[in-house]
């Protein structure tokens, strides 16, 4: 019954990543520059330094630059993910990616905890079923054995995290039932309204801070009244927090179910 709810929910803000999908798929990309599309190769591991950086960030629990040793070991693992990503393994690129990286970290914070004598407590890792499926992982470069049940755990841990990053700003999974635009013309308002927020770093910033969308500015961007946003505020709120987090496999999820 929960497992049920948690999708209906997912399902519900479902249409978060149409407005991202004018983009190549990168899965496409990837099996080019597998198959030794070197330009390709180089773009990819140049455009989603990102995503390594932030990866690498969440699994240390600390920012991570471009000089550290972990940013290193991140960029090596999203290398060999290119080279052992297969299509139609039950996961997208970027979770095979996000998933390899941090197994790969992991294991180097356990050997630099064994160096230094470190107790094995302090190490950021969260449960045993997520361990046993990254061990699956490195033997087998594919997610052919990442079972429905580790899914589901991973699932259930990604939407906890959601919750706690949706607390601040007064929301909830179960409110965003109820505020999600019933309309797909409504829905596509809202999510442009999020992706302007998302890459306009002073709106972005107002929201962080003063919890409150930037109402006068996004009239005049997006051409719709305030009543229509502040009607939509709540949902395009939890698209911009979704779209800024690290949520890769729920963020993955719910492309699956627009595809």
């Amino acid at each position: 019954m929960q497992e049920r709810g948690e999708l209906v929910i997912l399902a519900s803000i479902q249409g978060i990543f149409l407005k991202k999908q004018t983009k190549q798929n990168v899965e496409a990309l990837v099996i080019q520059a597998k198959n030794g599309n070197k330009e390709v190769h180089h773009e990819l591991l140049s455009s989603y330094t990102p995503f390594m950086k932030k990866t690498a960030s969440f699994v240390c629990k600390r920012y991570i630059s471009e000089q550290d040793d972990e940013y290193s070991i991140a960029m090596l693992a999203f290398n060999e993910a290119i080279e052992h990503y297969e299509l139609g393994k039950n996961a997208s690129f970027l979770t095979f990616a996000h998933l390899l990286i941090r197994r790969k970290l992991i294991d180097f914070i356990r050997k630099e905890s064994r160096r230094k004598e470190i107790h094995i407590g302090q190490i950021p890792f969260e449960n045993k079923d997520l361990q046993d499926s990254f061990d699956i992982l490195e033997s087998s470069h594919s997610f052919e054995q990442f079972t429905a049940k580790q899914q589901a755990e991973e699932r259930r841990h990604q939407i906890a995290v959601f919750e706690s990053l949706l607390k601040p700003y007064g929301l909830s999974f179960q409110e965003l039932v109820k505020v999600s635009p019933s309309h797909e013309d409504s829905r596509q308002t809202a999510i442009q309204i999020a992706q302007i927020i998302v890459e306009t770093d002073e709106f972005y910033e107002m929201l962080l801070t003063k919890k409150r969308l930037p109402m006068k500015e996004l009239e005049e961007l997006v051409n719709v009244s305030r009543k229509t946003i502040e009607r939509h505020r709540k949902y395009i709120v939890a698209i911009v927090i979704l779209l800024k987090s690290d949520l890769h496999y729920i963020k993955d999820y719910l492309k699956g179910r627009m595809s």
